[in-house]
Order: structure tokens, then C-alpha cells, then sequence
């Protein structure tokens, strides 16, 4: 297939997590890429897609592990094997701490990490990770900057902010359940049309002890519209950099953004 050049092709794998079993959430998403849709460029799963959740510390802390070690090297392996960047998030170990880790890995082993900075305070998870002390990082892959947050980071429009067009797709990694979904569709249509910029919220599967997750992964373009579509395990989305370009040209609401700072002592 010849594929536009113009065109981007990412697609979300919402895996059904099982709890704490990495070696079958890796097999899992290792199955589901004999089955990737020709053309595409980006893969996205799930946050802490190899572990899921629990608000067990010491069992969190004990499946961590440091950024070379089995998970991100099975998904290095996977990124070169398909010739994708493949996104998503990891239990990460930096000794003494625990992070919530969202990494994205070139098919070259580029590699590019972010630790979530916002911890849902309605769970313990901020008793078990350390928050983030970065921005979300741009990454430059195929002609579109792309930018990535964690879940709960959705919630923070200042923190989401895409400033003076820095980056073209938002990437949002989660395990956001069905109870809160109409909050999370209608954030990622915002953070889409506020920033002009297409977004991606790829949600987790299944179900677990906090709650429902199907159905809940989308991809919207820079107006805010649905962009996605299923094929076989993946919601796949075409998207356009020049038509989103255009609208910006056409629209430029980011000329009239009001400037801010966010200072160094709330990172």
C-alpha cells in the first residue's frame, strides 16, 4: 500500500490488563501485533499496560523495574520488528522511588520517557509514586511533534497547554473507567480544541476491582471531531498534519493565547 506522506496512521491497543502477570500482558500485546494494520506509524497502550494498578505499595514497588529491563526491552524489540514507535506506560523503578512511566520508543531504540505528574489523590497513588519533575516532553517522529501525559494529567489544561503550536498530537495514556467516561471523552475533545491539535486518549480494556474500561479509547482531530476507527483489536486513526496545519494557518486562536509561567517549585 502506498501511503500519503501526508498521512499519519496510529493505532491504540485497548489491552484488557491482567493484574500483576507482566509475562502475560507482554504475550498479549505481543500476540495483538501480528494483527497491526499495514501503514501503521504509531502504536498506544495503555497506562502501566505490563502491570495494571493496585494500591498495594509494596507490591508495586516490587514489580517496578528500571528502564532496561524486560518490559522496555520487549517493546524496543516490537518498535524495530514493525518499524512503529510504540507509546504507552510502565510501573518504573528510580531507587528509592516509584514512578508512573510514559515512555516512547523510536523503531531505531530512540527512546523517550516522562514520569506522570499529576497522582490521583482520591486513590493512594500518590503514597506509592513519585510525581513527575518535567514537562511533558515533544518528541519528533515522521514530521509530527508529539507530546504525551498520564491519565489524571488530562485534568490540567495549564499543564496540557500547546503553546504557540509546539506540538501537533496529544497523547494520553490511562486507566480511566467507565464510571468518570463522560469526563474523559469530553476532556480530550477540549484539550483538542483548545490546543488545535489532534488527541489520542488511549484507555486500557476489560475490567478490574475499581472498575469498568471498555469502550472508552478515542482519537479526535483539531476540531474536537472523532477520528478513529476499529480494526481487529486496534482503534486506528488517519490523520492529516497539513489539514490540521491549514486550520491552524486558517484559525490562529494560539496568536491570541494569554502567556503564563509555571514556576520551578511546582514541578
Amino acid at each position: 500500500m502506498n501511503r500519503l506522506t501526508d498521512r499519519f496512521r496510529i493505532a491504540l491497543l485497548p489491552l484488557d490488563i491482567k493484574w500483576a502477570d507482566k509475562e502475560a500482558n507482554i504475550a498479549a500485546v505481543t500476540e495483538a501485533m501480528k494483527n497491526l494494520p499495514e501503514g501503521t506509524d504509531l502504536v498506544v497502550l495503555p497506562e502501566l499496560f505490563s502491570t495494571g494498578y493496585t494500591d498495594d505499595p509494596e507490591l508495586m514497588k516490587d514489580l517496578a523495574e528500571r528502564n532496561t529491563g524486560a518490559t522496555i526491552d520487549c517493546i524496543k524489540a516490537l518498535a524495530s520488528q514493525y518499524s512503529v514507535a510504540i507509546a504507552g506506560s510502565y510501573l518504573a523503578s528510580t531507587p528509592p522511588k516509584v514512578y508512573n512511566r510514559a515512555f516512547f520508543i523510536e523503531p531505531s531504540g530512540e527512546e523517550t520517557f516522562y514520569d506522570k505528574r499529576h497522582l490521583f489523590s482520591l486513590s493512594r497513588e500518590a503514597q506509592i509514586f513519585a510525581p513527575g519533575t518535567d514537562p511533558l516532553p515533544v518528541v519528533r517522529f515522521r514530521g509530527w511533534n508529539i507530546a504525551m501525559i498520564v491519565c489524571y494529567d488530562l485534568r490540567f489544561p495549564v499543564w496540557c497547554r500547546c503553546r504557540a503550536n509546539s506540538y501537533d498530537l496529544l497523547l494520553v495514556v490511562a486507566n480511566w473507567p467507565n464510571s468518570r467516561g463522560y469526563a474523559f471523552e469530553h476532556l480530550l475533545i477540549a484539550r483538542a480544541i483548545e490546543n488545535q491539535c489532534c488527541v489520542a486518549g488511549a484507555n486500557r480494556g476489560g475490567a478490574d476491582a475499581y472498575g469498568d474500561y471498555s469502550g472508552l479509547s478515542f482519537v479526535f482531530d483539531s476540531r474536537g471531531y472523532p477520528a478513529a476507527r476499529a480494526e481487529g483489536p486496534f482503534i486506528v486513526a488517519d490523520l492529516s498534519r497539513e489539514s490540521q496545519a491549514t486550520f491552524r494557518r486558517n484559525f490562529p486562536v494560539a496568536a491570541d493565547a494569554d502567556d503564563f509561567q509555571i514556576l520551578e517549585g511546582n514541578f
